[in-house]
């Protein structure tokens, strides 16, 4: 079972940037789109970004295009999210997790990384 860890996150200043990264335990990995998703304080957890196997293809939340930009590594089992004139609205925990083939569902949750943005 592929297993997600995730890298730290931090504290950013308004208009800063991030990038997170979200490392998978398999070569299986390949095999598998991506997501990332967030929670912020006493809100419901939501879709960030996703990435098709190949890379080849990205989908994002509307209100973040143009901002968040999602990427992986194949070679190295690793999705990334790039995130980009943050706002503080964006404060929240960032999660990643594996679509399997056929499935419309996102399992195998990553552990989670607490991103801040404040001045």
């Amino acid at each position: 079972q592929v297993q997600l860890v995730q890298s730290e996150g931090g504290l950013v200043r308004p208009g800063g940037s991030l990038r997170l990264s979200c490392a998978a335990s398999e070569r299986t990995f390949e095999n598998f789109a991506m997501g990332w998703f967030r929670q912020a304080p006493g809100k419901q957890r939501e879709f960030v970004a996703a990435i098709t196997l190949s890379g080849l293809s990205t989908t994002y939340a509307d209100s973040l295009k143009g901002r968040f930009t999602v990427s992986r590594d194949n070679a190295k089992n690793t999705v990334y999210l790039q995130m980009n004139n943050l706002k503080p609205e964006d404060t929240a925990v960032y999660f990643c997790a594996v679509r399997p083939p056929n499935s419309p569902s996102y399992g195998n949750w990553g552990q989670g990384t607490q991103v801040t943005v404040s001045s």
